[in-house]
């Protein structure tokens, strides 16, 4: 199968050679004959020019397509960003939500004032990564013993999950929950732990995006 152009390149010597067949068999070749097979020519050329013309159009729709869809994208992250103070960080087909979600002293109960951040992060998985796998993860402060904060860690994983499936609307089957419970590398203030306020930045949930290639492709990210 040839593509437009190398059939537009072939058409193009096919006119010479009947030229030439004119020229030197003229007794052979009638000028009806020879008109009738240019105009044949011709046509395939125009219309294998027209088919060309209408895959670039095509490729460049998508393409442009492609690039209001990033645009649109970054800007929501960065207004995600702004009014919530999300950290955003992009990583290898995926991308991490650092959330403003924390919880009280030995709770799990996803709090009033941490819905909405859950909502707007919701809405931006549905409008841009529909297909992706979103994984909760847990976190405790240092307070108590590893395997209690790793099941505590659990039980926050699995608050935040359920919020988003039945109340912000992603699909369960989309939605997974780990824990990290008091992973030193991962705390946020190392150390501080509670009961009252203290060591709050620890007890937390982040929120990782596996987009594995979908969505729009790249994504921007917010510090």
């Amino acid at each position: 199968m040839f593509a437009p152009w190398m059939r537009s390149r072939a058409a193009c010597a096919a006119l010479a050679l009947a030229a030439a067949g004119l020229t030197g068999c003229a007794a052979k070749v009638t000028r009806k004959d020879f008109d009738a097979e240019v105009a044949r020519l011709r046509d395939q050329m125009q219309t294998g020019d027209r088919v060309l013309a209408t895959r670039l159009d095509s490729t460049g729709t998508r393409v442009a397509d492609h690039d209001r869809r990033l645009a649109a994208l970054e800007q929501d992250l960065q207004q995600f960003h702004k009014d919530y103070n999300v950290s955003i960080e992009r990583m290898k087909g995926a991308i991490r939500f650092d959330v403003p979600v924390h919880f009280d002293f030995a709770r799990a109960e996803v709090r009033d004032s941490d819905r909405a951040v859950l909502d707007r992060f919701a809405s931006v998985v549905k409008e841009y990564y529909a297909d992706a796998l979103v994984t909760v993860e847990g976190f405790t402060d240092p307070a108590g013993s590893t395997r209690y904060n790793r099941r505590l860690g659990q039980r926050r994983a699995d608050a935040v999950r359920e919020y988003l499936s039945t109340t912000a609307g992603l699909p369960a089957d989309k939605l997974r929950a780990v824990s990290y419970g008091e992973a030193r590398p991962r705390q946020v203030v190392p150390g501080a732990k509670g009961p009252g306020d203290s060591g709050v930045e620890n007890r937390r949930a982040a929120l990782v995006v596996d987009y594995a290639g979908g969505a729009a492709g790249s994504v921007a990210s917010a510090q």
